[in-house]
C-alpha cells in the first residue's frame, strides 16, 4: 500500500506543479465555500431578523451589519485576487451594504407574492420561512446584487447553494423583476441571461434556457435565454428558449409546452401551439 500511495501522490504533486489551474495565488486565494455559505446566511439574518437569528449572544443591526461588511470584504478580495482582478474590496462591501434595503423590500413583495398565489400557505411568515422557491429567490437577489458589482466567484457559490438546497438553479446575472414567485420549485432553471417581468409565476420543472450551447465559450457573452414579460405564468415542466423569444405581458403558458419563439401578448400556449387571447 504504501508504495501505492507514493506512486500516486508523486502524480498528483506533479499535476500541482504543471497545471497552471493549480496555480499558487489561484489555489490560495480562492473563496471558501463553507465560509461564502456562513456569509450568505449572516446576510439572510440581516434582511429577516428574528426570522433567522444568529447563534450566540444577540447583536444589534449596527453590530450585525459591521459583522457582515467585514466578512463580505474579505471573501471579495479573496475572490478577486483568485481571479488575477483590481478592486477595493472594502469599496465593493460598501456599496453592497447599501442595496441591503432595496434587497429587503424586493424580498417582502417577493414573500407577499409566493402568499398571494399559493391557497395552501398560512401567511407570508410560513413563506419566509419554509418555501423553497422563497429561499432560492432570496439567495438570487443577495448574489445578483454582487454581480452586478463585478465580483467573481462568490455570487456563484450562493446560487449553487440555493441549487443544491432547493433543486433550483437561479444564475446570478439574471434579471428577475418584483413581487417574483416560484411555487414548488425543483427542477426550475434560469439561465445568465433571462430578462424576467414583474408579477411573474413559475412552477415546477421549468426551464428558462438556451435554444442551443453548442458554441460553448463561443456564445458567452450574448444574449441566449428568453424575456419574459410582466403578469406571465408558466405552468411545471414548460421549457421556454432562446435568447429572440418573448413571451408577451399577461400570457399564460401551459404545463409542459415547449416553445422557442415568441408568443403575443395575452396568450394562452399549450404544447407548442400559441392561442390568442385569453388568459385561462
Amino acid at each position: 500500500m504504501k508504495s501505492t500511495i507514493e506512486a500516486v501522490a508523486g502524480r498528483l504533486e506533479s499535476a500541482w506543479h504543471d497545471e497552471p489551474l493549480f496555480a499558487g495565488d489561484r489555489r490560495e486565494h480562492m473563496p471558501r465555500r463553507q465560509t461564502v455559505v456562513e456569509l450568505l446566511l449572516d446576510i439572510r439574518s440581516a434582511i429577516f431578523p428574528g426570522y433567522y437569528p444568529v447563534e450566540g449572544t444577540p447583536l444589534s443591526v449596527t453590530e450585525h451589519l459591521d459583522r457582515v461588511g467585514w466578512r463580505l470584504s474579505r471573501e471579495i478580495a479573496s475572490a478577486l485576487r483568485a481571479a488575477g482582478q483590481q478592486g477595493d474590496a472594502e469599496e465593493l462591501a460598501k456599496r453592497f451594504l447599501l442595496r441591503l434595503p432595496d434587497i429587503q423590500a424586493m424580498l417582502l413583495m417577493d414573500a407577499r407574492a409566493c402568499f398571494d398565489g399559493d391557497p395552501a400557505a398560512r401567511g407570508p411568515e410560513e413563506v419566509i420561512f419554509c418555501y423553497p422557491g422563497f429561499f432560492a429567490t432570496l439567495v438570487y437577489r443577495i448574489a445578483h446584487e454582487l454581480h452586478l458589482l463585478g465580483v467573481p466567484y462568490v455570487p456563484r457559490i450562493m446560487t449553487e447553494f440555493a441549487h443544491g438546497e432547493t433543486g433550483i438553479d437561479i444564475h446570478p446575472g439574471a434579471v428577475i423583476g418584483k413581487h417574483f414567485m416560484i411555487d414548488h420549485g425543483t427542477g426550475v432553471v434560469i439561465g445568465e441571461t433571462c430578462v424576467i417581468g414583474d408579477h411573474v409565476r413559475i412552477y415546477q420543472g421549468v426551464t428558462l434556457g438556451a435554444l442551443s450551447t453548442r458554441g460553448g465559450q463561443r456564445i458567452a457573452g450574448t444574449r441566449r435565454h428568453p424575456t419574459i414579460e410582466d403578469n406571465v405564468i408558466i405552468y411545471a415542466n414548460a421549457s421556454v428558449l432562446g435568447g429572440n423569444t418573448v413571451i408577451g405581458a399577461n400570457s399564460v403558458i401551459g404545463g409542459s409546452a415547449f416553445i422557442t419563439r415568441s408568443v403575443p401578448a395575452g396568450s394562452t400556449v399549450t404544447g407548442q401551439t400559441p392561442i390568442a387571447g385569453g388568459s385561462g
